[in-house]
């Protein structure tokens, strides 16, 4: 890969107004999945942020779907569109499961007022929507249905409840319930196959049946996924991202009227897998699943990818799953990687828009690499050893973001120290 193939290729970004390129390829794109390197990075939330104000202002979206739990997402979603009875902010800083630095940051609470403030100038008809697609959420939704079907369905509240009673036998642990059914024979799933049946015959039209069919399928997802996750291997991956994909489908049509979505996910789930090394471990993606539903074009498709990069910097994680959140350094590249070619070639800030597959297509977008991918849960000292994906770029992204050195964001609470505030846009970005 010569670094002057990268140089040539690259678009600069010095604002918004350098995100101009990737509007005109996306076009009229239905569904525009913007990812990022890490969960905990500043920049690659405001830039993402920037791309999708953009689309909402200039091209109609109408709604975000992110990496997020339902019921907590649908709080933020009632914010913003102003049909419930709390704030941005206190939507925001409810959340309370680990890693609640992924969305109950500053970043993303300027995103939320913002799109509050915009929704307002709009009939409730047409305002943006933010709705969660994940399936972590097995406790909080099913008491969410209990709720609603002993207020407003009580023939089917006994279907409801005969789950409910079947998950308590296991406490309030998933993951238990997970291992349990791999120990012993019985599992929940014969009582959740007839509460989600019972409420989705009898769940009402319009947005609080659609919530409420919504999280009884997070219930029937979770039930599976857990049971999955502890027989190990790809399956619960899968199932995760399936479930994200069906649920934005479930969206899209509910919205109706040749809907627009927007989806903010870790760049391992917005890119396509059959890209990566996640292929031969037999792992999808949402990336490839909404490419495959909705446009496998590679020019001017209605699915577009945006994937994200960064050389060095700094990151909020943990060093391991609900370990307390800390600011930590991200290295510099690994040699030979997306990233370091990246930083030896390409301006500091840059956009590249992968053309059409053809003779002009510049060598480097379809040989394979490696590019860094950092999760929730990270150990700096072991980067270099396992935080690369092999990617092909051209053909996992049709956009890709390089930010050559970003700083952590700003959690809401529990806020690690020693981080400097981030630069206002654009000069922090």
């Amino acid at each position: 890969m010569g670094p002057d193939e990268i140089r040539r290729s690259a678009l600069p970004l010095d604002g918004p107004t350098g995100l101009g390129p990737l509007l005109e390829r996306i076009g009229d794109a239905r569904h525009v999945l913007i990812g990022e390197a890490s969960h905990g990075t500043h920049d690659f939330y405001a830039w993402r942020a920037a791309l999708t104000r953009r689309l909402i202002e200039e091209k109609d979206f109408r709604f975000v779907g992110v990496e997020g739990d339902w019921p907590d997402c649908d709080r933020v979603h009632r914010a913003v569109t102003a049909t419930g009875d709390v704030s941005p902010d206190e939507a925001l800083y409810a959340f309370d499961r680990w890693p609640t630095f992924m969305w109950a940051n500053e970043e993303v609470l300027e995103f939320c007022r913002w799109l509050r403030a915009w929704n307002d100038t709009r009939p409730p008809g047409r305002r943006c929507g933010f709705h969660g697609l994940d399936v972590y959420s097995l406790w909080d939704s099913l008491r969410a249905v209990r709720g609603y079907a002993l207020r407003h369905l009580p023939e089917q509240a006994e279907a409801v409840l005969h789950a409910l009673r079947c998950f308590e036998a296991y406490g309030h642990d998933p993951q238990r319930y997970g291992l349990a059914t791999r120990l012993l024979p019985g599992s929940c799933e014969e009582e959740v196959v007839g509460m989600l049946a019972a409420v989705e015959q009898a769940a009402p039209a319009g947005e609080a049946g659609f919530a409420v069919r919504q999280n009884a399928e997070v219930v029937a997802g979770a039930e599976e996924y857990y049971r999955a996750m502890v027989r190990g291997g790809p399956d619960s991956w899968n199932l995760r991202d399936t479930h994200m994909a069906d649920t934005l489908d479930r969206l899209t049509g509910f919205y109706g009227d040749g809907a627009k979505a927007v989806v903010w996910a870790h760049n391992t789930h917005v890119g396509d897998a059959r890209a990566t090394g996640m292929a031969a471990a037999g792992m999808t993606s949402l990336g490839q699943l909404v490419r495959e539903r909705h446009g496998e074009d590679g020019g001017n498709g209605a699915v577009v990818l945006v994937g994200f990069g960064t050389h060095r910097g700094t990151v909020v994680a943990g060093e391991a799953w609900d370990a307390p959140a800390e600011v930590m350094p991200v290295p510099p590249a690994r040699e030979g990687s997306l990233e370091a070619l990246m930083h030896s070639s390409a301006p500091e800030r840059a956009l590249f828009v992968v053309p059409p597959e053809g003779a002009d297509r510049p060598g480097w977008y379809d040989r394979p690499i490696g590019h860094r991918a950092v999760g929730v849960v990270y150990d700096p000292d072991l980067d270099h050893l396992r935080n690369y994906v092999r990617t092909v770029p051209g053909r996992r992204y049709d956009a890709f973001v390089w930010l050559d050195e970003t700083c952590a964001l700003r959690p809401l609470h529990d806020e690690p120290p020693g981080e400097e505030e981030p630069e206002a846009f654009p000069s922090g970005l």
